[in-house]
């Protein structure tokens, strides 16, 4: 989680801080074998070189980017945990609990679909 640390510290407001690294560290508890990376000023997980899912941050919440494959898959889904989404990324809004349950479908998916894809986004 090193990697993370310029990222997290950079986040002004603490609880919202405090918050993307929960959500950081869960997803590099459960998926230990994803590689923590900052890319474009953007915490994300790869796997082989590939990319499975990235995090940002804004005032009013957080985004989670699955690529564009990922949020068409999971689109049902992500409205039914009341998140908004446009057609590369869902907000979870800082005032909203965190649908660990759905954040695992998707990374699983992304591992599994990606398995086999060996540049760094979906083509």
């Amino acid at each position: 989680m090193e990697v993370f640390l310029n990222y997290l510290t950079s986040i002004d407001n603490p609880n919202h801080r405090e918050r993307t690294k929960e959500i950081l560290e869960w997803v590099a508890n459960r998926f230990p074998n994803l590689e923590p990376q900052i890319k474009w000023n953007t915490p994300m997980f790869t796997d082989h070189g590939t990319f499975i899912i990235g995090f940002s941050t804004s005032k009013q919440h957080m985004s989670v980017s699955p690529e564009e494959f990922g949020i068409t898959q999971f689109a049902n889904d992500i409205a039914q945990a009341g998140y908004s989404a446009t057609k590369g990324l869902f907000r979870i809004p800082w005032k909203e609990q965190v649908n660990f349950e759905l954040l695992e479908k998707i990374i699983e998916f992304n591992i599994q679909d990606k398995a086999e894809i060996t540049s760094f986004w979906r083509k």
